[in-house]
C-alpha cells in the first residue's frame, strides 16, 4: 500500500507541476506541451535530483518507476488514439502525395548528413563490440525521426489540425515514423546479428499486412459499430468499452510486430468512421482525462531518466551542438525544399520545417532501444 500511495502523491505533483511550467510557457506564446517536458525534466536528477537529492530520492524512489511507465504508455496510446481519430479526410486525399514526398526527402537529408557525421563520432563515443553499420543506422534513425506524439500535441493546442499545414504536417510525420521505424527494424537486426536478417524483413512485411488488414476488414467492423451508434443515438458504454478494446489490441499487435504500440492505437484512431457525432463524443469521453491526467505523467518518466548533468566536459557540449546542428539542418531543409518543389509557398514550406524537427517522444523511445542493445 505504501508504493500505492507514494505513485498517488506523485501524480498529484506531476499534475501540479505540468499545469503550472505550462501556463507559465503559454504566457510567453508557448505550446503548453513544452512546459510540460521542461517540468518533466525539472522533477528529474537534471534539477530537483540536483539541488535536493534527499526530496528527489523520498519523492521519487525507484520501486515507484514501473508505476509510472504503465501510466505513461496508457496516455501515449490513448492520445495517439485521439490524433488518428481527429485526422481530416478531405485533408488527407490532397496531401498524401506530398506528405510522401516531404516525409521521406525529410528523412534522407538528415540521414545521409548522419552518416556522414558517424565518421567523426564512431571512433570517439563508440568501442569495437558495435559494428560502425550498426552506429551509422542507429544515428541516422534518430536523426531523422519526427516525434509524432509532440508535434500533433502543438498542432492540436493550435488549433491547426483542421487546416491545410497542420493536416500536412501530421501526414508527414505519420509516414516519416513509419519509415523511421523500417530503419530502426534494420538498424536492431544489424546490431544483434551483424547483418540485416529475415526478421528485420519480416517486421516490414508484417507491418504492411496489417495496415492493409486494418483498413479493409478493420474498417467493416468499425463501420458496423458506427451503425449501431447510429441506431441508438447516444455512445453506450458497451461500446466505448468495444473502441477501448480495440485501442489496447492494435497497440499490442503493432508492438508484437516490432514498430511500437503507438502506430496500433494511432492507426485505429485513422480508421474509425469520421461520423462527426461519433468523433466529437468520443474525444469529449476520452481527450480531457488523457491529456491532464495520463500525458503528463510520460514527461515525468522520461525526465526522472534525463540527466543533463552528464554532459560534464567542453569536447561533449561541442559534440551535442554539433548533433543538434546537423538534425535541425537536416530536417529542417530536406522539408522546405521538398516542400516547395510540391508547391507549396515559402511561408508554409518553412513553418512545415519546424514542425517536422519535433523530436522528443519517439527520439526517446529509439535512444532507449540504442541503449538497451549497447549500441549507444
Amino acid at each position: 500500500m505504501h508504493t500505492v500511495i507514494l505513485v498517488l502523491v506523485e501524480v498529484l505533483i506531476v499534475i501540479g507541476m505540468s499545469r503550472l511550467v505550462g501556463f507559465a510557457f503559454k504566457s510567453i506564446k508557448q505550446p503548453l506541451v513544452i512546459g510540460e517536458i521542461v517540468a518533466g525534466i525539472m522533477l528529474g536528477p537534471s534539477l530537483l535530483g540536483f539541488i535536493a537529492p534527499h526530496a528527489a530520492a523520498i519523492l521519487f524512489p525507484s520501486e515507484t518507476v514501473p508505476f509510472l511507465n504503465v501510466l505513461s504508455q496508457l496516455g501515449l496510446i490513448f492520445f495517439m488514439f485521439l490524433i488518428g481519430l481527429e485526422l481530416n479526410p478531405k485533408y488527407l486525399s490532397g496531401n498524401l502525395k506530398s506528405a510522401i514526398i516531404i516525409s521521406n526527402i525529410s528523412i534522407i537529408v538528415p540521414f545521409s548528413l548522419a552518416a556522414i557525421l558517424s565518421l567523426l563520432l564512431y571512433p570517439l563515443i563508440s568501442n569495437a563490440s558495435v559494428s560502425f553499420t550498426a552506429f551509422a543506422l542507429f544515428l541516422g534513425a534518430a536523426m531523422s525521426i519526427t516525434a509524432f506524439p509532440v508535434l500533433a500535441r502543438i498542432i492540436t493546442e493550435n488549433n491547426l489540425q483542421g487546416t491545410k499545414l497542420g493536416t500536412l504536417a501530421l501526414t508527414c510525420a505519420a509516414v516519416d515514423d513509419v519509415t523511421a521505424w523500417c530503419i530502426l527494424a534494420i538498424a536492431i537486426a544489424v546490431a544483434r546479428n551483424g547483418s540485416i536478417n529475415q526478421n528485420a524483413i519480416l517486421t516490414i512485411f508484417e507491418s504492411i499486412i496489417y495496415i492493409g488488414f486494418m483498413f479493409t476488414i478493420g474498417r467493416w467492423f468499425l463501420k458496423h459499430l458506427l451503425t449501431h451508434y447510429r441506431r441508438t443515438g447516444k455512445l453506450s458504454q458497451l461500446l466505448l468499452a468495444l473502441i477501448y478494446m480495440g485501442v489496447v489490441a492494435s497497440a499490442l499487435i503493432t508492438e508484437f510486430i516490432g514498430i511500437h504500440l503507438i502506430f496500433g492505437a494511432f492507426l485505429l484512431g485513422a480508421v474509425m468512421p469520421k461520423n462527426a457525432e461519433l468523433v466529437r463524443e468520443l474525444a469529449i469521453k476520452t481527450e480531457d482525462f488523457v491529456l491532464i491526467f495520463l500525458l503528463p505523467v510520460f514527461f515525468a518518466y522520461s525526465g526522472l531518466r534525463t540527466q543533463i548533468g552528464l554532459l560534464n566536459s567542453p569536447q561533449l557540449w561541442l559534440l551535442c551542438a554539433l548533433v543538434l546542428g546537423v538534425a535541425i539542418a537536416g530536417k529542417y531543409f530536406g522539408a522546405y525544399f521538398a516542400a516547395r518543389v510540391s508547391g507549396i509557398n515559402k511561408r508554409e514550406a518553412s513553418a512545415l520545417g519546424w514542425l517536422m524537427n519535433t523530436r522528443g517522444l519517439t527520439e526517446l523511445i529509439v535512444l532507449n532501444i540504442g541503449l538497451e542493445l549497447g549500441v549507444i
